[in-house]
């Protein structure tokens, strides 16, 4: 009698629900610590890097910051302070889905799989993975790596696309993971490696953060579509709508043009059509 007894009091509390309290949502989360985190990469410019006052900025922390402002508005406290986490490639969604930060701002590509993992706000970029290399290589493409070893950074859908690419192309060049942008670069100016390979935004960012910019050569043949977007923690749609307002606003007001030739103005004016269609596509009406 004891045990049914026992057996009925902890069916009771199971299904009550008082001993399987539903985890905070981000808002509240927010609102009781008074903080919001921003995971960020160090190394991606100009989407998302350190200045030379080592402070996080770029095009998606700039998206990111006019969406703590839609939230201290939605939660009435100006007072709510920005804590920003340095993530990396491997990390990242851990970092989110581990409640270490609270949105992932920087060069993230949305696909299905990642999205069983995490939720993604509507596309704030789309480019394409290319290829960077010194000027005196010659190096144009993919069909120009026969032979030689091209650098990639681990844990990015930028490996599969150029294991394709190479594939496609029977090119025998050899892949080198790195852990960083930076250390793709780095193998490059080194000669540790006769080409870089990351979404072309990206490496575009990276020569023209660096000194030496004119000894790099950019392809502009593209190999893979990504679209980029900022990413959130599973189901919590309240604090996902918030971020998805902010940037149909910046869409439909034609302010993100703004804030691209701000960030991408020092390698062109114009806007890329297939960006310009993105921007259209997410002016999604109030």
């Amino acid at each position: 009698m004891k045990y049914t007894f026992a057996l009925v009091v902890i069916l009771s509390i199971l299904t009550s629900g008082i001993a399987l309290a539903e985890p905070a949502s981000t808002l509240e989360q927010i609102k009781n610590t008074e903080t919001i985190r921003i995971g960020y990469r160090e190394n991606e410019p100009p989407m998302s890097f350190l200045n030379k006052d080592n402070q996080p900025v770029g095009y998606s922390i700039d998206l990111c910051l006019r969406i703590v402002s839609a939230v201290k508005s939605k939660l009435k406290n100006p007072n709510i302070a920005t804590k920003y986490v340095p993530v990396t490639a491997s990390n990242r969604f851990e970092m989110l889905t581990g409640n270490s930060i609270d949105i992932l701002c920087g060069a993230t590509t949305k696909t299905l799989s990642r999205a069983e993992l995490v939720d993604f706000t509507q596309l704030s970029f789309v480019t394409g993975a290319s290829i960077l290399s010194l000027e005196s290589t010659g190096i144009k493409g993919i069909d120009d790596l026969k032979g030689k070893k091209v650098a990639v950074v681990k844990d990015t859908t930028t490996i599969t696309s150029l294991k394709k690419a190479l594939k496609k192309a029977e090119s025998d060049a050899e892949i080198v993971v790195v852990s960083s942008a930076s250390e793709g670069m780095d193998a490059v100016m080194k000669g540790k490696a006769d080409a870089f390979s990351s979404d072309q935004i990206v490496l575009i960012g990276l020569a023209l953060t660096t000194e030496s910019k004119e000894k790099f050569s950019i392809s502009q043949e593209i190999f893979s579509y990504e679209p980029f977007a900022l990413a959130v923690r599973k189901n919590d749609s309240e604090f996902r709508l918030i971020a998805d307002r902010v940037l149909s606003e910046l869409n439909r007001s034609g302010k993100i043009s703004v804030i691209y030739t701000q960030w991408f103005g020092g390698y062109t004016k114009e806007v890329p059509s297939l960006l310009e269609a993105m921007f259209l596509l997410n002016s999604t009406p109030e």
